[in-house]
């Protein structure tokens, strides 16, 4: 049975204003040495799928920096200190980056988004009923494109490679599990 490793000692190793680093020192329960590890500290993360009464997803395409492409995603982001659930921040999120509004969000899902090395958790919100109703309000570094793609034609896109980014996909998947009854 995999046992938890005791934490001997914390530390910050270093702020880099959307996350924080630190080192933990922690101890094997199997062979009781010690071991230090990186841990990104991040706030949790918002994904969101927004479906129009037509059957479309809304979805946006931005350039990305890390993998230095331009990517089909669906609208998410982090959840700021104001924000008091992850249904709130997808509404936020929705209005800000696309100018679309829906019904009441609803979590279909959540997931690390990286537990070897990451703190956080990625919700998946779903939002139907959307409509453009705003403005879009970009944040400085936000240059997107709001794309509305038949929810039909999903599956093909990740097939296709069109769709890359993990978080969208598992967020996706979701929403994919939800329409077949088979999530909450």
């Amino acid at each position: 049975m995999i046992k938890p490793w005791s934490t001997l000692s914390s530390a910050p190793a270093g702020d880099f204003r959307i996350f924080q680093v630190r080192k933990d020192i922690k101890r094997s329960p199997r062979t009781g040495d010690d071991h230090d590890f990186v841990i990104i500290e991040c706030v949790n993360w918002v994904n969101i799928i927004a479906t129009t009464a037509d059957g479309h997803l809304v979805m946006v395409e931005q350039f990305r920096h890390g993998s230095n492409t331009v990517e089909l995603e669906i609208p998410g982001g982090v959840m700021d200190s104001t924000d008091t659930s992850p249904e709130h921040t997808a509404q936020r999120e929705l209005r800000e980056e696309t100018g679309y509004s829906g019904t009441q969000g609803k979590i279909i899902g959540q997931v690390f988004s990286n537990p070897a090395i990451m703190n956080n958790t990625c919700f998946t919100v779903f939002i139907e009923d959307c409509r453009i109703l705003h403005a879009t309000e970009f944040d400085r570094t936000e240059d997107l494109i709001t794309r509305l793609v038949p929810i039909r034609d999903i599956p093909g896109l990740v097939a296709q490679g069109r769709i890359r980014h993990s978080l969208a996909v598992a967020a996706l998947f979701h929403f994919e599990l939800w329409r077949q009854g088979t999530s909450s």
